[in-house]
């Protein structure tokens, strides 16, 4: 029967009175996370060592910190706003940001905050390096007795929705059980700002053992703020989207590369005479890049597209709006079957519009307005959205492969990279000293997919340049010392300079297509690598159109869309006031040229020599620094009024 529960200590004695000793605990990844109640049981558990505490799980947020200066100026007052004033940080992420948790308490995340814990001993040692796919499986094995989850409940209903995060818990009950263990104990938080999603992530009250809605008021989800979309990231989505093709599937990560590419394929739908002007002044020749005719052209989208992620974002909201995202499947194997081939009937086509989904998703993150658009979805549109588990929408094999195979039907999987190798190996989840900067996820599972499925493709979208202590270096590398997806499983890669298809290519045809998205700065140290490791024939000539692989090219040839409106900063729409998106070019204007102490002392120099009167008034009274008080306030006035001269349109 299960205990319903008001108060977090109650919560916390529940808890340590039905669990063991040792506390083996799962709980999901992102807003998911129950903080108050996770914070509550630290609390208890911090000072007592007869208790061990493991816990199992995975990106567990954090609000950004500023440092001195500009940063905690402008972070300070938009932080407070965006996150609110009572976000309740999670109590292990500060101790173990400090390497400061007790020693009979370990975290274990297989997925941490993009570069958030780089410098954690603790966070670094107990990271397991897991594909998405494989987590429940994992969880089985080290003997859970406990989930903690937050939920929301049915309108006017007593049921319960597992909503943001239907990807582990039902899998690793499963998998408890199946090793014959006790299943864990199973506790619920009601959170009323969590959106209502029904179909398979919604489970009967009883499924809990405890339920607990604590007193008001409610802290606000976890919002991630939309960044700006610069050329590179533009150049990037819009390669991409020339590679997908109309009734087909679609994947996409998160960042500004997903919104670039969300972008791209709304105005391939909605305005596809603009559309195709920016692909032609981006690149004359895209139309008939193989890849581009493979997928069947850059017209707008008839039938639509059916959305399969594991996380549903940001863009797959704007993607539903404007009917890009709208081909349903149905859990029936005959019916999608007959569908495929073109037999289905009128009652097979109505049933498809009634029952159908055109977005199945494991978990859900985005910002303030992805979480009311969810809240206030109509209930025809909210049906068409399936939470499904992790086990589900990551592989295609253990489940019902024939039906996953007729719904992912000319699947398209964009994931990032932060680096590639010449030869095709990426390098997305960590460094080459072993530590790590986010996790594999389901990238790897996607990537296997694509190859899985006849008619799919995996792309790995990378920013070819990187800034690193204020200089240039390249993202195409000769090889690393880390590598994420193995070259044998290389696909298609896109960087701001064009496609490089290497499937099926032999190791020659792989480093002269990635030298063709590569850098023309980078270039010829990397055909010379290539040439001493035997890779490349000594008489190979560049094309010289691969001189065009420049910043200054790029920009060149996408100003007039940047301009017009065609490609806007925020494509998503924005968090920041109008003030705060000038200052977020400003102050990335003033961190991409301070990066070393000399390249700061000349920026400082050339603030205080040009003098202030950048003639915003609204960012100066914005920082704070109207009326600067004191010497440092007043040199800082001096880099606020040249950053924002240098990034005025």
């Amino acid at each position: 029967m299960t205990v319903h529960l008001d108060s977090l200590d109650e919560a916390v004695d529940f808890i340590l009175q039905h669990t063991p000793q040792t506390l083996r605990m799962g709980a999901p990844l992102g807003i998911g996370k129950p903080h108050r109640l996770i914070n509550a049981l630290y609390a208890r558990l911090e000072q007592d060592p007869t208790r061990p505490w493991f816990l199992y799980t995975a990106l567990s947020l954090d609000p950004p910190r500023a440092h001195a200066g500009l940063e905690a100026r402008f972070l300070g007052p938009f932080a407070a706003r965006h996150f609110g004033d009572d976000f309740p940080r999670l109590a292990y992420v500060q101790a173990m940001k400090r390497d400061a948790l007790p020693a009979h308490v370990e975290i274990e995340e297989f997925y941490m905050q993009s570069g958030a814990l780089l410098g954690s001993s603790q966070a670094q040692r107990h990271y397991a390096s897991l594909n998405y796919t494989h987590v429940a499986r994992a969880l089985g094995e080290r003997g859970l007795n406990l989930i903690v989850q937050k939920v929301a409940r049915e309108p006017d209903g007593r049921r319960l929705s597992l909503s943001c995060n239907n990807d582990l818990t039902q899998d690793a009950v499963d998998a408890v059980l199946a090793r014959g263990l006790p299943r864990p104990l199973l506790v619920a938080e009601v959170d009323p700002q969590l959106p209502w999603l029904g179909g398979t992530a919604a489970v009967e009250e009883d499924y809990f053992d405890a339920v607990l809605t604590p007193p008001g008021p409610y802290p606000m989800l976890f919002g991630l703020p939309r960044q700006p979309v610069s050329d590179p990231e533009y150049a990037i989505g819009l390669y991409a989207s020339a590679l997908v093709r109309d009734g087909g599937t679609l994947q996409i990560g998160i960042g500004a590369l997903a919104d670039a590419l969300s972008h791209a394929l709304v105005l391939r739908h909605t305005d596809n005479v603009a559309y195709r002007e920016v692909l032609a002044a981006l690149d004359p020749g895209l139309e008939r890049h193989p890849a581009v005719i493979e997928s069947g052209g850059l017209g707008p989208f008839a039938i639509g597209l059916y959305g399969c992620s594991e996380m549903v974002n940001e863009g797959f909201k704007r993607l539903v709006e404007t009917g890009v995202i709208r081909r349903k499947v149905v859990d029936d194997e005959l019916l999608m079957q007959r569908i495929a081939d073109g037999t289905a009937n009128l009652g097979d086509h109505a049933r498809l519009q009634r029952d159908g989904e055109y977005l199945h998703g494991a978990f859900y993150l985005g910002s303030p307005d992805f979480y009311e658009w969810l809240r206030h979805l109509p209930d025809d549109e909210r049906r068409a959205i399936g939470m499904r588990r992790i086990g589900s929408v990551n592989q295609l094999y253990g489940g019902h492969e024939s039906l996953e195979r007729l719904q992912r039907r000319d699947a398209r999987f964009f994931n990032s990279a932060m680096m590639m190798t010449a030869l095709g190996a990426a390098v997305s989840d960590g460094l080459e000293d072993g530590r790590v900067v986010s996790g594999v996820g389901g990238q790897y599972n996607f990537v296997a997919m694509a190859h899985a499925l006849e008619d799919a493709r995996s792309a790995l979208l990378f920013r070819a340049v990187r800034e690193t202590g204020g200089k240039p270096q390249s993202n195409v590398r000769w090889n690393y010392g880390h590598t994420t997806i193995p070259r044998h499983l290389r696909d298609l890669c896109i960087s701001e300079y064009g496609i490089a298809d290497l499937r099926g290519r032999n190791d020659e045809d792989c480093v002269i297509a990635m030298t063709g998205i590569t850098d023309a700065r980078f270039q010829a140290g990397l055909l010379e690598e290539a040439q001493r490791n035997l890779k490349l024939r000594r008489g190979f000539v560049p094309p010289a159109q691969w001189n065009d692989n420049t910043p200054a090219h790029l920009t060149a040839s996408l100003r007039r869309f940047r301009h017009d409106g065609t490609l806007p900063d925020y494509p998503l729409g924005s968090d920041f006031t109008e003030v705060e998106q000038r200052l977020v070019k400003a102050l990335s204007w003033l961190k991409g040229r301070t990066g070393t102490p000399l390249a700061k002392l000349g920026v400082v120099l050339r603030a205080l020599s040009v003098g202030g009167g950048a003639g915003d008034a609204e960012a100066m009274e914005r920082m704070g620094l109207a009326k600067p008080d004191g010497m440092r306030a007043w040199v800082e006035a001096r880099l606020l009024a040249l950053g924002l001269r240098e990034t005025l349109r």
